[in-house]
């Protein structure tokens, strides 16, 4: 039975249709991996000539910034997360994203504001406990320590294996003389790293203000 040949060359563009979406989709996993490898300037090239390609393409918005946040490009950061959200304003990852590059640029109203609006976009998102952390921290910079505490204790119900935030809590606590609450933080936090020297000093300052005002 005659069986017509298939042209070599539509064989050719069979597999290079198939190949080439699977190659571009392998770069933009590549830099989500080389992020999460610590290989920040990696992933930054590989998104910048995404966003080049396509700069729609919020996914690589995402990685490119926090890498830069990575390695302390808050100003880089902060850019291309402002232009990320004139393609996307709602993206609940590039606001969050923009709020800690405020945050570290010393921008606190800017950065609390971005903060409170992921908060209401991604209620459950990833990155929920460290937005509250950042407030906590944000709080405590304006000197409202109440506010620190909301924000801090909500921190560590999400992530409450972190030592470093339980002692944020007890000294947002501390500093609105809230001492009895403070020694259970410094407690916790030294529960968890018996080698945190900033949660050690923080027991010992509210346990002797304790006693202080038990003489009294």
């Amino acid at each position: 039975m005659y069986q017509k040949s298939i042209s070599p060359i539509l064989v050719l563009l069979v597999c290079l249709i198939s190949v080439v979406p699977a190659a571009f989709s392998q770069d933009r996993m590549d830099a989500l991996q080389e992020y999460r490898q610590g290989n920040f300037q990696a992933a930054v090239h590989i998104c910048t000539t995404e966003i080049r390609e396509n700069p729609s393409n919020m996914d690589s918005y995402a990685v490119l910034c926090w890498s830069l946040v990575a390695l302390g490009k808050y100003d880089e950061a902060a850019a291309y997360s402002a232009q990320g959200r004139t393609v996307n304003r709602y993206d609940p990852r590039i606001v969050e994203v923009l709020g800690e590059s405020r945050f570290y640029q010393g921008r606190n109203e800017e950065a609390l504001k971005l903060f409170q609006e992921y908060v209401t976009l991604a209620p459950e998102g990833g990155r929920i406990d460290s937005v509250y952390y950042f407030m906590g921290e944000i709080y405590a910079r304006l000197g409202r320590y109440r506010h620190a505490d909301i924000s801090l204790s909500t921190a560590v119900r999400y992530a409450p294996a972190n030592s470093k935030w339980w002692t944020r809590l007890g000294y947002a606590r501390e500093k609105a003389n809230d001492n009895r609450h403070a020694v259970g933080a410094y407690e916790k936090a030294i529960s968890i790293d018996p080698q945190s020297v900033d949660a050690q000093r923080g027991l010992e300052r509210t346990r002797a203000a304790l006693n202080l005002r038990q003489q009294r």
